[in-house]
């Protein structure tokens, strides 16, 4: 059976804690591979990797380090067809949205290839009297990240994108779920010119987790997962006093206001609630239609819109998306939907029992539609994190607007209106840290910087752009005063010198 190793120090290392975890074929229910689970001595020996390499690679100058990353960028897109598939065979998510999650993480890679432009600091000449002060950005050494299952390049790639540009050595523990795709990126970077030891892929599980908080030579680490093991990781780390980047869960809300272009409402929050099964934490569960005629014609329109979508094995190309990721979650989203029904929500289009000829042990679910879901039941304060849409009814603009506001999680919000000046007003005063006007998922460019408020996000930094550049630089800053002559007088001060 093919085995999942470690990269580390240049080159794949198999496991030798004796410990592994099955990999398995989303489409068939299959095992396709077994991933090594790292010691505590396997991931030493990659930190130690990294910790003797990041000095030369920071002394580098930034130029030379953004010319690795513009090598680095072409081979993703040479290579964009082998990742996808790799990529779709462990986790189960269409080619096309395979290559989505791949290119959405390219596009940070281009953003730092103009890391000597983001590291530059400031300078004031004549502060006072013969001084000049100046800032500088420097790397912190050697950093982590924690990535989950659903975008297994994508959010390596936001990670390591702005961690390595800026000087830093990275380790990271992808999912062990869909753990190939990180060991392949890896490689790439060795064949773009990375040195050996600046990039390492630990495979591995809790053990590796708590072992990249506690290790007292990683000096960041930063995390995507669910909310409450976003908020444990948070909490060890801060405590272990590295600095932390923790993103959690989300409930995503889409309100449509009854100015809204219905059809185009309904095409994108069918895209947004469905893609990739719904294993997404910028999908968008739920749907919040303001009076009742909104709500009816939503509706109406959402169920037509349902049957035409097809479920498929990841090589379908004309599959709207595929299986999620193992047996375990799928029951987990059935159990969610078996809860919306006993809390008292109506069940209008029902997923569960979804079988592909040819593929019956695979983990496919078809997508379901509930209505008069209330905001004090269970299946609506939790993320699914599957194909299940949620329709909560609101009377009023200021009622839509309260809901996703008074939710624990703040990642992610749309608005679906022709109305500026409603569509403003929303944008303003809605608490959450994303936000869509007419967009269903307000994911933002690479130049800008990701990140949700509340139980979505833990930690000041959001995640790439100039926040990513600022997670993993410090900021030094000197004060200078060269004396004119030799022989000048010294004037003795013991009080704080200031610049009057």
């Amino acid at each position: 059976m093919r085995e999942i190793s470690h990269f580390i120090d240049g080159q794949r290392v198999p496991g030798r804690s004796g410990r592994y975890a099955d990999v398995f074929d989303p489409n068939s229910g299959q095992v396709q591979a077994r991933v090594a689970l790292a010691s505590g001595g396997e991931l030493d020996a990659a930190i130690a990797s990294a910790a003797r390499a990041q000095p030369a690679w920071a002394a580098m100058n930034p130029q030379r380090r953004a010319r690795v990353m513009f090598n680095f960028k072409h081979l993703l897109e040479k290579h964009m067809d082998e990742l996808a598939h790799l990529l779709s065979s462990e986790h189960g998510k269409v080619i096309a949205d395979a290559k989505g999650d791949i290119q959405r993480g390219l596009e940070v890679i281009e953003f730092v290839c103009g890391i000597p432009h983001l590291l530059k600091g400031d300078y004031t000449q004549g502060a006072g009297p013969g001084i000049d002060v100046y800032s500088m950005r420097q790397p912190l050494g050697v950093v982590a990240g924690i990535t989950p299952f659903n975008f297994p390049a994508m959010i390596p790639l936001w990670m390591l994108g702005p961690a390595v540009a800026a000087g830093n050595a990275f380790i990271l523990k992808p999912s062990e779920r869909d753990p190939s795709v990180p060991v392949r990126l890896a490689e790439l970077l060795m064949e773009a010119g990375l040195p050996p030891g600046i990039v390492n892929v630990v495979q591995g599980d809790r053990q590796a987790v708590e072992g990249i908080l506690d290790h007292p030579t990683i000096r960041a680490v930063s995390f995507v997962g669910s909310s409450d093991i976003a908020q444990a990781v948070y909490n060890r780390g801060s405590a272990a006093g590295k600095r932390m980047q923790c993103m959690g869960g989300a409930k995503n809300h889409g309100i449509v206001l009854p100015d809204a272009d219905l059809d185009q409402a309904v095409a994108d929050i069918i895209g947004a609630a469905y893609g990739s099964a719904g294993e997404r934490c910028m999908a968008l569960p739920v749907v919040v239609p303001v009076g009742e005629r909104t709500a009816l014609a939503l509706r109406e329109k959402l169920v037509t819109a349902i049957g035409g979508l097809r479920v498929g094995v990841s090589t379908d190309e004309q599959a709207h998306y595929g299986p999620v990721v193992t047996a375990q979650h799928k029951a987990r989203i059935e159990r969610y939907i078996a809860l919306g029904v006993e809390e008292g929500a109506e069940l209008v289009v029902d997923g569960r029992g979804l079988s592909l000829q040819g593929h019956e042990e695979g983990y496919f679910l078809g997508p379901t539609l509930f209505d008069h879901v209330k905001a004090d039941m269970q299946a609506y304060r939790d993320e699914i994190f599957g194909p299940v849409l949620q329709i909560v009814r609101a009377d009023s603009f200021a009622e839509a607007l309260s809901l996703p506001t008074r939710h624990a999680y703040g990642n992610g919000v749309a608005i679906f209106t022709a109305n500026g000046d409603a569509a403003r007003e929303f944008a303003d005063q809605v608490e959450i840290g994303m936000v869509g006007i007419n967009v269903p998922i307000p994911v933002p460019v690479a130049y800008h910087s990701f990140g949700g408020w509340k139980r979505s996000g833990f930690g000041d930094l959001n995640q790439y752009g100039m926040d990513g550049v600022r997670f993993f630089t410090r900021t030094k800053t000197v004060t200078q005063r060269w004396p004119r002559r030799q022989g000048a007088v010294v004037d003795q001060s013991f009080v704080i010198p200031t610049m009057r």
